[in-house]
C-alpha cells in the first residue's frame, strides 16, 4: 500500500502525490472500499480517486535517480516498436502508453522519430497519430525523469540526446 505524500504514477495521467488514502464520500465512490486520492503534479486540476485494491497494475512508484541513469544507459539498445500493418500503428502506440512502463515510452519515441525523419525525407509531414503519441510517450517520460534527476522537465530531451551522444562516442 502507497502512503499520503508518495510520488506515484498512475497510467497516462502522469506523476501524482498521494494527498490522502481515505474513505469518499462522493455518491460514486464505494464508501467500504479505500482509496487513493491522487493529484497530478505536472497538471492543475480534478484529482484522481484510485481504489487502494486496483488490481490493473497501472499504478507505480516513481522510478529512482539510480533506474534513471540505467535507462539512460539501456536507450540505445532499445529497439523501435515493430508495426506490420498501418491500420495498427494506433493500437500499438496505445498499448506502449498503457503498459506505464518507461522503456515503452522510449520505444515510441524512437519509432515516431525514425518515421518522421522518413517522411520528412520523402515530403511528407507527420501523421496527427504520430504527433499525439509523440507528445503523450515525451509528457510522461520526460515528466517522470526530471523528477527522478531533480532536473527540468523542459530540459529532459536535450540532456537525453546529450547522454545518448556521449554513449556512442565511447
Amino acid at each position: 500500500m502507497f502512503e499520503k505524500g508518495e510520488y506515484l504514477v498512475y497510467g497516462t495521467h502522469g506523476i501524482c502525490k498521494v494527498e490522502e488514502v481515505t474513505h469518499p464520500l462522493m455518491k460514486t465512490a464505494d464508501r467500504e472500499r479505500l482509496y487513493y486520492v491522487l493529484q497530478p503534479i505536472y497538471a492543475n486540476g480534478n484529482k484522481i480517486y484510485v481504489p487502494v485494491d486496483n488490481l490493473r497494475g497501472n499504478l507505480r512508484r516513481v522510478i529512482t535517480k539510480e533506474e534513471c541513469a540505467a535507462l539512460l544507459d539501456l536507450i540505445p539498445k532499445l529497439e523501435a516498436l515493430l508495426v506490420d500493418n498501418e491500420k495498427q500503428r494506433e493500437q500499438v502506440y496505445k498499448t506502449a502508453m498503457l503498459s506505464n512502463d518507461c522503456r515503452e515510452w522510449v520505444k515510441i519515441i524512437k519509432t515516431i522519430y525514425l518515421r518522421r525523419n522518413q517522411r520528412m525525407s520523402q515530403g511528407k509531414k507527420m501523421t496527427l497519430v504520430d504527433e499525439r503519441y509523440l507528445r503523450m510517450a515525451q509528457d510522461n517520460l520526460y515528466g517522470e525523469m526530471s523528477f527522478a534527476l531533480g532536473e527540468d522537465k523542459e530540459e529532459m530531451e536535450s540532456y537525453i540526446k546529450n547522454h545518448v551522444e556521449q554513449m556512442n562516442a565511447v
